[in-house]
């Protein structure tokens, strides 16, 4: 198979499964690969500094790079708020796995 195929059925793949949980669990997945992204662009301002003279300078960096992200500070809705629904999402849609969460 071309490399364009297996591309596109993988990613048609993806948005498949992704349609079958409820949107709470979606949050949660977008919430998920947006800390993987939040990671990897981590990595990558480390990876182009190299060295740092002191443990206060790698901090700097990362917390400049994490500002970048969000330079007004405001930022959307906390995606810590939507873990609750998520979880009582998960408890359904996985019965007898996850325990739901009390009020």
């Amino acid at each position: 198979m071309s490399p364009n195929v297996v591309a596109a059925s993988t990613s048609t793949l993806l948005q498949f499964r992704n349609s079958l949980y409820d949107v709470e669990i979606r949050r949660v997945i977008c919430s998920t690969n947006a800390i993987e992204s939040l990671n990897a662009r981590y990595r990558r301002a480390i990876r182009a500094r190299g060295h740092f003279p002191s443990e206060q300078s790698a901090l700097k960096c990362l917390y400049l790079v994490t500002r970048s992200l969000d330079p007004t500070g405001r930022g959307k809705a906390r995606w810590a708020m939507r873990w609750k629904p998520a979880l009582n999402a998960f408890a359904i849609t996985f019965e007898g796995r996850i325990n739901p969460v009390g009020n």
